[in-house]
C-alpha cells in the first residue's frame, strides 16, 4: 500500500494528533491553500475580462457581459454538487492533483480566444461555463480539509483552507489589470490588442498568466497529499444526507454568506462600472473579494472560541444592515449618489460575509457530531467511535453539497443586478431581495441553533 494512503488517522486522539496527526494535517492543508486560490482566480476572471472586452473590439452588450460574468458561478455551482462527493469516492490527493489540472482548460482557452475579436459570443459562453471548473474544486477541497482536524480546531483550518483560497478573487482581480499590461509571455504570448484610445494590452494573459502556477500545484498535490482510507465511502453511503434536516438548513444559511461573497465578487466590476461611469471599476473591485477572503479565517477562528451559531446570528443582523447601507448610496431620482459611501458600506458587506462562511463552515461539523453522539449515547467506546467516524463522513459531505448550493450566488446575483437594472434603470430592488434573505436567516439561526433550549446549539 502507498504510503501516500493513510490506513490510521483518528484526529480525536489526542495522543495520535500531536504525534503524527498534526504534522500530516498541516501538509495537506499548505498544499490545499494555493491550488483552491488559483481555482477561484480562474472561477472567476471572467468578471475583470468582461469589463476590457469591449475596449479591444468585441461588440457585447451590457447584458451579455452580465451573462458572460454570470455563467461560471452556474456551472461552478453545479459542479459542485458532483465535487462534494468525490474525495470519500477517489480519495483528497487524486482528486485535488486532478481537479487541479482542469483549471489549464478554460485558462488556455480564454487566452486564445480574446486575441481574436471575431470569436463568436457561443465561444465565450462555452468559455465562461468553463471556469466552472474552479468553482466546483471548493467543494471538494473543503471536504477533504475536513477529514484531517479534531473537532476543535476545523473552525480555524476550514477557515485558513476557505479564507486564503478565496483570496485567488481579489488576487485575481488584482493581477490581472496588471499583466495585461505587457508582453509577460513575450512572443509565445501572442501580439497585443489595441484600444480605441490607442493603447496595447495583452488580454490573453487574463488566461495564460495561471498556467505555470496550476501546473506547479498539480504535482505538488500528487507527491505532497494524503488520501485518508477510512474516509473512504460510496456516493449510497454519502448521499443519507439528503435525509438530514440540518444539511438543507446550512444550505440556505451558507447562501447567505458565500452566495452573497461569491455573487458580489462576480458582478461588483460591472455594477460599479453601470451605477459610477466616471470610476474605473478595476481599481476597486479587488478589495472586496480581499476583504471578505481575510475576514474569514477571523469567523472561524471565532466560532472556536465564541460557537458558531451566536457568530453567525449577529453576522446576518450586520449584512443586512449594510446591504441596507449600499442602497442608501446608490444613484436615484437624478441623483450622483455617493462612490466613496457606496464602496465603504460594500466593503463592510463583504467583510461580514466572510466572517459568516467561517462560522457556519464550522456549525456543521460541530451539530453533525453532536447529532451521531445522540444516537449512539450509551454504546460506550465502539459507539463513540463510530459516531466520530459518520459525523466526519456526513459533516464533509454536507460541507461540500452546502457550498454547491451557495455557490448559485456567483450566478444569481449578477444576474438580479442585470435584471433590476433592465427593469427599473436601477439595482435597488435587487439589494432589497438581499436584505430579506439575510432576515430569514436570522431568523432560521436563532429559532433552530442560537435560542436557549434550541434544538441543535451549535
Amino acid at each position: 500500500m502507498s504510503t501516500r494512503v493513510l490506513e490510521r488517522w483518528d484526529v480525536e486522539d489526542k495522543a495520535f494528533w500531536d504525534a503524527e496527526g498534526r504534522a500530516v494535517a498541516k501538509r495537506n492543508l499548505w498544499i490545499s491553500i494555493p491550488a483552491l486560490l488559483l481555482s477561484f482566480a480562474v472561477w472567476m476572471v471572467w468578471s475583470v475580462v468582461v469589463v476590457r472586452l469591449p475596449e479591444v473590439g468585441f461588440k457585447f452588450n451590457t447584458d451579455q457581459l452580465f451573462w458572460l460574468a454570470a455563467l461560471p458561478g452556474l456551472s461552478g455551482a453545479t459542479l459542485r454538487i458532483f465535487y462534494s462527493f468525490m474525495v470519500p469516492i477517489f480519495g483528497g490527493r487524486r482528486w485535488t492533483a486532478i481537479s487541479t489540472a482542469s483549471l489549464l482548460v478554460p485558462a488556455v482557452g480564454i487566452g486564445f480566444a480574446v486575441q481574436d475579436p471575431t470569436t463568436s459570443y457561443a465561444t465565450m459562453l462555452v468559455l465562461a461555463l468553463l471556469c466552472g471548473f474552479g468553482g466546483g474544486n471548493f467543494a471538494s477541497s473543503m471536504a477533504n480539509i475536513s477529514f484531517f482536524f479534531p473537532k476543535d480546531q476545523k473552525g480555524t483550518a476550514l477557515g485558513l483552507n476557505a479564507g486564503l483560497g478565496n483570496l485567488g478573487v481579489s488576487t485575481m482581480q488584482f493581477v490581472v489589470p496588471l499583466v495585461i499590461t505587457a508582453g509577460v509571455f513575450g512572443g509565445l504570448g501572442g501580439a497585443p490588442q489595441h484600444t480605441a484610445r490607442g493603447a496595447s494590452i495583452w488580454l490573453q494573459n487574463a488566461g495564460f498568466i495561471w498556467v505555470p502556477f496550476v501546473a506547479i500545484c498539480v504535482v505538488a498535490a500528487w507527491f505532497g497529499m494524503n488520501d485518508i482510507a477510512s474516509a473512504k465511502a460510496s456516493f449510497r453511503e454519502q448521499s443519507i444526507i439528503f435525509r438530514r434536516k440540518h444539511n438543507w438548513i446550512m444550505c440556505w444559511l451558507y447562501t447567505g454568506t458565500f452566495g452573497s461573497f461569491i455573487g458580489f465578487s462576480a458582478g461588483l466590476p460591472l455594477l460599479i462600472k453601470a451605477q459610477f461611469p466616471g470610476v474605473d471599476p478595476v481599481k476597486y473591485a479587488f478589495l472586496g473579494p480581499l476583504v471578505g477572503a481575510l475576514a474569514r479565517p477571523v469567523g472561524g477562528w471565532l466560532s472556536d472560541k465564541l460557537g458558531g451559531a451566536k457568530v453567525t446570528l449577529w453576522n446576518f443582523g450586520a449584512m443586512a444592515a449594510f446591504a441596507g447601507g449600499v442602497l442608501f448610496f446608490l444613484p436615484r431620482d437624478g441623483g450622483a449618489g455617493s462612490f466613496a459611501g457606496f464602496l465603504a458600506m460594500f466593503l463592510l458587506l463583504f467583510l461580514t460575509s466572510g466572517v459568516g462562511n467561517g462560522s457556519t463552515f464550522r456549525m456543521i461539523p460541530v451539530m453533525f457530531l453532536t447529532f451521531h453522539e445522540r444516537l449512539t449515547q450509551g454504546q460506550g467506546a465502539p459507539g463513540l467511535a463510530q459516531a466520530r467516524k459518520d459525523a466526519a463522513k456526513e459533516s464533509a459531505a454536507v460541507i461540500g453539497f452546502s457550498s454547491a448550493v451557495a455557490a448559485y450566488g456567483a450566478f444569481f446575483i449578477p444576474r438580479a443586478f442585470g435584471i433590476s437594472m433592465k427593469a427599473t434603470g436601477s439595482p435597488s430592488w435587487a439589494f432589497i431581495g438581499f436584505i430579506l434573505v439575510y432576515v430569514s436567516c436570522i431568523a432560521i439561526t436563532w429559532w433552530v441553533y442560537a435560542r436557549r433550549n434550541a434544538q441543535m446549539p451549535c
